[in-house]
């Protein structure tokens, strides 16, 4: 059984995280965004299909290329930030079942031929990973932003154009600005939306 995080360690990925807005003038390194990856890749996903795909926007180039697909009020915030993830989901990852959950050799065919079960676990399971991200560069001590609020079409466009790569949300990552943070905003108690039965 594995032991229990520190209070410290909760603050850090939960109750002290905060989505920001406002970011240091600190790069993020290549490095940093490559233990990212390795910390997010290990979280669950359906029968290991591990749909995601990232783009790190980082280059003054690539945000410019995604900065026309930002709605107004998401734009400046992320071409401040040092990087924006954009979290996709590949449709055609059921191609690599055979790679990743080796011990069940037939997995693939669970998805051949079924449009809607292929969307469904893509989007579902991209969207956990796009989650683990989060806590993972939390983790390793970097702020991060995630947002909806962009043309989708336009952005599949401009990085995925001839892939079967859809994005699902993007994420601003770095070193945030605590100063300019607003109050944090309220939270349901257990009894609002949970039951144990």
């Amino acid at each position: 059984m594995a032991d229990a995080l520190s209070q410290a360690a909760l603050d850090t990925i939960f109750m002290a995280a905060r989505t920001h807005s406002h970011w240091r003038d600190t790069p993020v390194s290549d490095a940093t965004l490559t233990e990212l990856h390795a910390l997010m890749k290990m979280g669950p996903t359906s029968a290991n299909c591990s749909p995601a795909r990232l783009v790190f926007v980082k280059s003054d180039a690539a945000k410019q290329k995604l900065k026309p697909h930002l709605v107004e009020g998401n734009r400046d915030k992320t071409m401040a930030a040092p990087v924006c993830v954009i979290i996709g989901y590949d449709l055609t990852f059921y191609e690599k079942m055979p790679q990743l959950f080796p011990h069940f050799p037939g997995a693939k065919e669970w998805f051949t031929g079924s449009q809607a079960q292929i969307e469904e676990n893509a989007f579902r399971n991209g969207t956990l990973q796009g989650a683990y991200l989060i806590i993972a560069a939390r983790a390793l001590g970097l702020d991060c932003g995630p947002m909806s609020g962009f043309d989708a079409a336009g952005v599949d466009a401009a990085f995925f154009d001839g892939t079967p790569i859809k994005s699902n949300f993007l994420c601003n990552i770095g070193y945030g600005d605590a100063a300019r943070l607003h109050p944090r905003a309220p939270r349901f108690a257990f009894d609002d939306v949970a039951q144990i039965v």
